[in-house]
Parts: structure tokens; sequence; C-alpha cells
């Protein structure tokens, strides 16, 4: 059992920037697919980025460019650093773990364990 906590949501004017975090419980961190994805209400929880067991990163098209993902093995923590945040980008984000790869790592589907969520508010 793996437990997932994200931290670091807030409200942000467009243009600017955060940095989320998902703590886990587990200590083989390293050996696990990660992930952010996002749902906003009447919508479909979107995958926004991935990173597999070999370090290799997947992005959404709509935020290549600004997002980028990483991870502190040592830590057990996964980041999502945002930058040039726009008022579309507002959702809730949570953090997904699955052991080993994902055929599919932008998919939910994909993914055992997840988060509770921390909301990003981006304002025009």
């Amino acid at each position: 059992q793996v437990q997932l906590v994200e931290s670091g949501g807030g409200s942000v004017q467009a243009g600017g920037s955060l940095r989320l975090s998902c703590a886990a419980s587990s200590s083989t961190y390293s050996s696990y697919t990660l992930s952010w994805f996002r749902q906003s209400p009447g919508n479909e929880r979107e995958g926004v980025a991935a990173i597999d067991v070999g370090g290799f990163t997947s992005y959404a098209d709509s935020v290549k460019g600004r997002f980028t993902i990483s991870q502190d093995n040592a830590k057990s923590t996964l980041f999502l650093q945002m930058n040039s945040l726009k008022p579309e980008d507002t959702a809730m984000y949570y953090c997904a773990a699955e052991p080993g790869g994902a055929w599919f790592p932008l998919s939910p589907a994909e993914y055992k364990y997840w988060g509770q969520g921390t909301q990003v508010t981006v304002s025009s």
C-alpha cells in the first residue's frame, strides 16, 4: 500500500508559477511510474505529466514547455513545476503511482494509487 499526499496548490494570477509536491509513504518510490493528473468540474480526469522508472517523461500537449515533472527519490517526493499558468489550468491536481511501468502513462486507468488532490486556481 502506498499513500500519496499532495501539497503546494493555491491561487495565482495568469502568468504566475506554482510548484506542487507529492510525498509518498513507500521507500521504493524509484520503482514506480509516477504522474500528475488534473480534473475540473464537469470534465474527465486528464493526464498532465508522467515520469517512468527510467526517468523518461511524458507531457500533455497543453502543458508542454510550461510544466516540468521531477522526482527526488531520496525523499520519496514527486514535483510538478508549473510556469506561465493560464486560467484553463484551473483544476484539482492529483498525483498517482503505479508499480513498475505503464503502457499509457497519461491514462488514469493505469494507476493503482492516488492522492487526495490539491486545488490550483488561476485567475485572469
